[in-house]
């Protein structure tokens, strides 16, 4: 690799120089804060930054966005304590979805077959009522089908199937998920 000579390509943040700053030193700040724990708040902060953002959506202590204007999130969707956002691609997450502690959503990488480590991006898309387990992670490209578990710790670097439970790393099927009303 020739670190040297890396360049972004045609990659863009997406927003102009002025709104990055300001995300960066006072929306980011905020929605970050522990002490600021009110969803409300972090909520509306989001939104003025771009965010597309549904109704009853929990949003707890310590979760980092890194693009709001890329970002999308359904009604009464709960994001868990220290989840990370990484969204330098478009994340969707539709209703009813549960990001558990410490989840963590990335939306590049890197070609390490590219001689300057290209930078590559794909979105997220995360389907209704589906539940990531604490510390689990979802990796660019990644459709999470409606109703899938992804298991505590586990990697999705390929997308997975409605309706099932996933765990390890990578994550494999377990069995079908059946709710019991």
């Amino acid at each position: 690799m020739k670190l040297d000579t890396y360049t972004v390509g045609d990659y863009t943040p997406g927003a102009p120089l002025w709104k990055q700053l300001l995300w960066f030193f006072a929306g980011y700040p905020l929605v970050a804060s522990r002490c600021l724990p009110l969803s409300a708040l972090k909520v509306l902060l989001l939104r003025g930054f771009g965010a597309k953002i549904g109704q009853g959506v929990r949003i707890k202590t310590g979760v980092k966005i890194k693009f709001p204007w890329r970002l999308q999130v359904g009604s009464h969707t709960w994001i868990g304590e220290d989840c990370w956002i990484d969204n330098v691609a478009e994340i969707a997450i539709e209703e009813h979805v549960c990001l558990s502690q410490g989840t963590y959503l990335c939306t590049g990488n890197h070609d390490w077959t590219h001689p300057e480590f290209a930078l590559k991006c794909a979105p997220i898309r995360i389907k209704r009522s589906s539940w990531i387990g604490a510390k689990a992670a979802i990796g660019p490209g990644v459709t999470v089908g409606e109703g899938a578990v992804l298991g505590l710790g586990s990697i999705a670097a390929k997308s997975l199937e409605p309706m099932t439970i996933y765990f390890g790393n990578p994550a494999r099927p377990i069995k079908e998920r059946k709710i019991v009303v």
